[in-house]
């Protein structure tokens, strides 16, 4: 039973590879837009949004990455809210403010609601016909917008997200993820082919305005709202386009406990919704395309596979039989030579069960052939990369198993977090 259960994590993680490449091989990565020279009298204003909640030492660099877009200034506002904080965060602003008199900048202070609360009280005051989020933690690069802009020219288009990038990578965590948000975003890319992308992130995602406040704005009661208002905008067939030259960078987490409390609000967050009566029906639902027959039900079965890969391979392939060796080492006294002359008078090539290490290299090689074209997309050096890279193959998968793992329990206990 446990072997016929590997086998078919085997396939179903082949499958999901070999899918996406094929999308890949059929439909190709379209050349994006050039950055456009614009003009102040053809700029459409934007007012971008900064919740903030004890962000002190972040929040000048977010602001001052903001008001250093190549954009026209008169076209951008910038709103930053103050979510309850309990340091220096509101006086900060008010320093930025001060030192950029001729900039339209504002910030609003409030009760700590959370951080949907904190985007809808900046979304009510907004002037600008664009909307974009911004996490207090990340900054943008100057030309982002430019890139960005042109693709509203397209009525059907109602959301627009750069790629992101980790801001610093000083830890073997930051490293990981460096790896995992190239490969994720290119991911991305390619979802993007099928129109099934399932979350606009904080950092920079630029929304038509009008659109989210028709919607109703972002749901205050949700544990992760990004991912709400993506599934809300493919809900009422609204276009969301993922690029991979502008850019945004984000500070990841620099240890496993940061790590882990990051990915659980995600990845719990992304089940609630899942569940929740407003989404289930779009679950297996053809109305809905490739993001409900395909994109929905990858998220729980994903889940499953972490769990399978902490209780199945980690347990029958590593743990049961390192126990099964230490207790035959006992039987010796711990001496090695007899029981290694032994195995290798009875070791036979036709023993050895060919059916996992054939699944298994076909994974890795066809996984290999991905992150190769997530780096050459992404313009990142695979040979600089490749230490990283090692360390993402072999560290990750266990990484998401653990934080899985977490999430059931949490579930199960009713335990639920806010920002």
């Amino acid at each position: 039973m446990i072997r016929l259960i590997i086998l078919i994590t085997y396939f179903i993680s082949l499958y999901f590879i070999a899918f996406w490449l094929l999308v890949y091989a059929e439909r190709g990565i379209e050349k994006e837009k050039p950055s456009a020279k614009i003009k102040k009298s053809k700029a459409d204003k934007v007012t971008i949004c900064i919740p903030a909640y004890n962000e002190e030492k972040n929040i000048v660099g977010v602001m001052k990455s903001v008001l250093r877009l190549d954009y026209p200034e008169s076209k951008v506002e910038l709103i930053v809210v103050d979510d309850g904080s309990s340091d220096r965060t509101g006086e900060k602003v008010k320093e930025i403010i001060k030192k950029n008199p001729g900039r339209n900048i504002k910030l609003i202070r409030q009760k700590n609601k959370g951080k949907a609360a904190a985007m809808n009280a900046g979304l009510r005051i907004a002037s600008g016909k664009l909307f974009i989020s911004m996490d207090a933690d990340s900054v943008i690069k100057k030309n982002a917008l430019r890139k960005i802009f042109p693709y509203f020219d397209d009525p059907d288009v109602t959301a627009v997200l750069p790629i992101i990038r980790v801001l610093h990578k000083k830890t073997i965590m930051q490293k990981i993820q460096h790896c995992e948000y190239l490969i994720n975003f290119f991911y991305k890319k390619i979802m993007h082919l099928l129109d099934c992308v399932h979350v606009t992130p904080g950092p920079f995602s630029v929304y038509k305005k009008n659109v989210i406040k028709k919607l109703g704005g972002f749901d205050e009661n949700n544990l992760v709202e990004d991912l709400e208002m993506a599934f809300r905008l493919q809900k009422y067939d609204y276009k969301i386009v993922q690029l991979l030259g502008p850019c945004a960078l984000t500070k990841a987490p620099a240890t496993f406990g940061q790590f882990y409390k990051q990915r659980n609000r995600w990845y719990k967050g992304s089940l609630l919704n899942l569940f929740n009566r407003k989404y289930r029906g779009m679950m297996f639902n053809h109305k809905y395309g490739d993001l409900g027959v395909f994109q929905f039900p990858m998220i729980i079965i994903s889940a499953l596979l972490s769990l399978t890969i902490v209780f199945l391979l980690l347990g029958v392939y590593i743990i049961k039989p390192l126990i099964i060796s230490i207790r035959n080492v006992s039987y010796v006294n711990f001496d090695l030579i007899p029981l290694v002359q032994n195995f290798l008078s009875k070791f036979s090539w036709i023993d050895i069960n060919f059916v996992p290490l054939f699944y298994g290299a076909t994974i890795f090689g066809l996984a290999l052939v991905f992150i190769t074209m997530a780096h050459h997309y992404t313009k990142e050096s695979l040979i600089k990369n490749r230490g990283y890279i090692l360390l993402y193959f072999i560290i990750y998968p266990f990484l998401i198993s653990i934080v899985w793992l977490g999430i059931i329990f949490d579930l199960i206990r009713g335990k639920r977090q806010r920002w």
